[in-house]
């Protein structure tokens, strides 16, 4: 499964300027990425946003030592908040519909590639991750008046593939709260977004390109998407960008929770658009996960998610594939 520190999505909305109207901008970093926010609202909610960021992080970020899902996996006795609650039940509601292909129990096995916090295990063989594999596997843990109970104390957790979107229906939720109408999250390239843009069009998102290590400067946008009306969340999750190389072997962040093994597939880019960010968000890797004929199938067995696939041929051409839902979504290409 993949941690998220990179943005797949390029926010067009942000090119202009918010000046007219109450919209305002405000940025940041959180979660060992950005966050951009546009909102139609006449006072400056950066302070309430930034501390909402920081019960997050300090709820559910590997990287950060003293937060609670530090403590879970250290197997500190620690009562879980609401925060830590919704996106475990959340992860248990996608394992269960994904045959397991999401499994937030991966985390020792993110670890021993060199995706998490700590330090990658070298020439990790076979039976290294055979012996990883006996501890990983979400039927193997469980709340219990608010703790975490774990069938084997080796069991570790990672939540980053459903942080982000997460984070964003939090801060959409109370601007709902507030009686905000026009809004547009965005955390680590995943994004909620509500009403219109201050011009009174749809909201457009860019799906970037796959390209390999591309960066800001080096991007390039595949199709714009406008996000209009009703609550709606996209987010992206490929393996172009968070991957290593070693005596020619590609290792990516995505890992497959039944083999343990890290997941090279045609299938380059899943863009999943959802009611809500953690839905669209763990979708999405699960889509990695399984490959392209089965994601299709899943989505489109999935009244609730349309997607956006970008996948390569036999020849290395890009291909893509998009769900009819999704289509009606689609303003440029």
């Amino acid at each position: 499964m993949k941690t998220k520190l990179f943005i797949f999505i390029t926010l067009i909305g942000f090119l202009f300027s918010c000046a007219k109207n109450n919209y305002q901008k405000i940025a940041g970093e959180t979660q060992g990425t950005t966050y951009h926010i546009i909102y139609n609202y006449d006072k400056n909610l950066k302070p309430q946003v930034d501390s909402i960021l920081h019960v997050i992080d300090l709820t559910l970020s590997t990287f950060n030592p003293n937060s609670m899902i530090s403590k879970v996996n250290r197997n500190e006795p620690v009562k879980l908040n609401k925060h830590f609650i919704a996106v475990f039940n959340k992860a248990m509601e996608i394992s269960r519909a994904t045959d397991g292909a999401f499994d937030i129990t991966v985390g020792p096995l993110v670890e021993a590639y060199g995706f998490g916090a700590g330090k990658r295990l070298k020439k990790l063989t076979r039976k290294q991750i055979d012996s990883i594999l006996q501890f990983v596997g979400y039927t193997k843990v469980k709340i219990e008046n608010g703790l975490l109970i774990k069938q084997d104390p080796r069991i570790q957790l990672d939540m980053n593939a459903l942080a982000q979107g997460y984070t964003d229906d939090v801060i959409a939720d109370f601007f709902d709260s507030l009686g905000i109408r026009d809004y547009l999250i965005e955390v680590g390239g995943e994004v909620v977004a509500k009403g219109k843009n201050e011009l009174g069009e749809a909201w457009r998102v860019g799906i970037d390109k796959p390209i390999e290590n591309s960066t800001e400067l080096n991007r390039e946008v595949q199709l714009i998407i406008g996000l209009k009306g009703r609550k709606k969340a996209v987010a992206t999750s490929g393996n172009y960008r968070r991957f290593y190389v070693e005596n020619g072997v590609k290792f990516t962040h995505t890992i497959n929770p039944h083999t343990g093994l890290t997941v090279s597939d045609s299938l380059l880019s899943v863009s999943i658009l959802a009611p809500d960010g953690m839905t669209a968000d763990g979708y999405a890797t699960a889509c990695m996960v399984i490959g392209l004929k089965k994601a299709i199938k899943l989505v489109e067995h999935n009244p609730k998610l349309e997607a956006f696939f970008i996948y390569s041929d036999k020849y290395g051409r890009y291909k893509t594939y998009m769900t009819k839902g999704f289509k009606r979504y689609v303003l440029e290409k």
